[in-house]
């Protein structure tokens, strides 16, 4: 698993409704608010707001028009936009074009405005997102806004970060993360390195302009394009750093933001793999008390045997890689990231369950399945670009902490004391930064977004990818932030099950009511 930092959405929620939107045509012309001027200095210890002056070199973007058509489903429409690629030096020889879709509000209550969503990842399509969101969400709040999702440039249909082929990658996902030997080292770095070097290869013009903070600057020129004077916002995993930082940024132009599953933005890229690491253990050892409660667990009958099991099967997927029906065996990177994929979402614990069944009976087709789930790989053997963009972004963001394996075994003890079962992995897979062609532009900051209307921050306490404490480290950073706190397992929280939480949301995004200090859900 090479990737830096994957914080998204789970796979089973976006595959719902098993749609697919072609983003259309272009547009020129337009109306909008202002725009800002260039970006903040990335060696400041927090975010800097940007004037609300509008240096005139930007008005081209935010006097464009959106020219919409319908695409995929009923009542779905796509569009593109201009956005520069340096908002320090715009051109129009140099323009990206962006990929923007929605869903018109039909309820019977007034209009409310546009509300943009994103899933997460980095990398993650806010596109194919909108189609659960879209018909996914409260119908109270989908009823009153347009809902509207933004691909964030380097990804998907917006100019999408290239690194890989199909098969390249396939041999990237299967590279021992756990190296025992220095030879294994040397597969791991050689892998990392070339996965760098396809990076810059394909995609050299992009990778030093998909930072966060001009993804955030995007959504701007999109709000005002929407003609809404201030921003409406679900963010998911990272999408509540692209919020964060757009809410930094821009705190005057904050609307209603509910930023879900949140990231920390003053971790460092080291101490936020660590304590993903140990995200991703409390989350197996609330499946594990699940499963070995069940007729039949494959780990066996109490939690110390489940993790010394699961110790095992890596042990021997490292030694012997399990076939799987298709010309991929299963290797131990491979099954960890299977297992990993299905710590996202409680409702995928019984496929977890039943792949981990399968691989003892020597079939490791069903752990596979759940890792190319994880890496969108679909069944032809093609990759979307998310694992490209999660690298770029992440890496551009924060500045690598691991340089070389020597970098990466110093820091062993400490990942491991917080993830026995996936520390190891997490640390190597931390280093592919240290060999990214261009420099990091971001660092680690508070976001306070003083003056922001208050934003509602929601933290799950087993979640496995964004632990809990970053949200409540979040909440208090933000000047306006709100902590509203699920009890309970999975990645994210709104629109996943729990009334409470939704309706708690719901009462924010509708009315602007915060939830009383302190409120937990169940």
């Amino acid at each position: 698993m090479h990737a830096t930092r994957l914080f998204r959405i789970p796979a089973t929620v976006i595959a719902v409704t098993g749609l697919l939107l072609s983003a259309c045509s272009t547009g020129g012309g337009g109306h909008g608010a202002a725009a800002s001027s260039p970006v903040p200095s990335a060696s400041a210890g927090s975010l800097t707001p940007l004037p609300t002056a509008s240096p005139a070199n930007l008005a081209p973007y935010y006097h464009q028009k959106l020219s919409w058509r319908d695409c995929g489903a009923p009542g779905f429409q796509c569009a593109k936009m201009k956005v520069p690629l340096d908002y320090a030096h715009p051109s129009a020889a140099d323009d990206l074009t962006l990929s923007v879709a929605r869903k018109k509000a039909a309820g019977p209550g007034s209009r409310l405005g546009s509300m943009l969503v994103n899933p997460g990842g980095p990398g993650g399509s806010a596109i194919d997102y909108l189609q659960y969101a879209a018909l996914g969400y409260p119908s109270a709040v989908t009823s009153r806004y347009d809902m509207v999702g933004l691909d964030p440039r380097g990804v998907a249909r917006s100019s999408p970060v290239e690194c890989l082929s199909d098969r390249q990658m396939d041999a990237y996902t299967e590279v021992d993360t756990t190296p025992d030997t220095a030879a294994e080292i040397t597969d791991l770095t050689s892998a990392d390195k070339s996965f760098a070097a396809g990076c810059e290869k394909r995609s050299a013009k992009l990778l030093a302009h998909v930072s966060t903070v001009d993804s955030a600057r995007d959504m701007d020129v999109l709000r005002a394009l929407l003609g809404d004077a201030k921003l409406t916002y679900v963010g998911k995993s990272y999408g509540t750093f692209l919020g964060a930082t757009y809410a930094g940024l821009f705190p005057q132009r904050v609307g209603r933001l509910v930023l879900d599953g949140a990231m920390d933005p003053s971790v460092s890229s080291l101490e936020g793999s660590r304590q993903q690491a140990g995200g991703f253990e409390v989350a197996f050892a609330a499946f594990a008390k699940d499963c070995v409660k069940q007729s039949g667990c494959p780990l066996g009958t109490s939690l110390d045997a489940a993790g010394k099991n699961l110790d095992d099967l890596f042990r021997r997927l490292d030694a012997h890689p399990l076939a799987t029906g298709t010309s991929r065996p299963l290797t131990e990177a491979l099954g960890t990231t299977g297992v990993i994929a299905a710590m996202y979402d409680q409702e995928a614990w019984p496929t977890l369950r039943s792949a981990l069944s399968s691989a003892d009976q020597g079939d490791g087709g069903p752990l596979l399945k759940l890792s190319d789930s994880y890496y969108e790989r679909d069944n032809s053997g093609k990759y979307s670009n998310l694992m490209y963009a999660n690298a770029a972004v992440n890496c551009l963001d924060l500045p690598p902490a691991l340089h070389t394996p020597a970098d990466v075994e110093r820091a062993l003890p400490s990942f491991r004391a917080a993830s026995p079962h996936f520390g190891t992995t997490l640390a190597w897979s931390s280093l592919v930064c240290g060999y990214w062609p261009v420099p990091a532009t971001g660092r680690p900051q508070r976001i306070a977004a003083k003056g922001a209307a208050p934003i509602l921050v929601v933290g799950t306490t087993r979640d496995p990818a964004t632990p809990y404490a970053w949200a409540v480290s979040l909440a208090h950073q933000l000047s306006s932030g709100h902590l509203l706190t699920y009890v309970g397992d999975g990645h994210t929280a709104y629109a996943r099950g729990s009334d409470c939480i939704d309706s708690s949301v719901n009462a924010y995004l509708l009315a602007g009511t915060v939830p009383a200090a302190g409120k937990h859900c169940t």
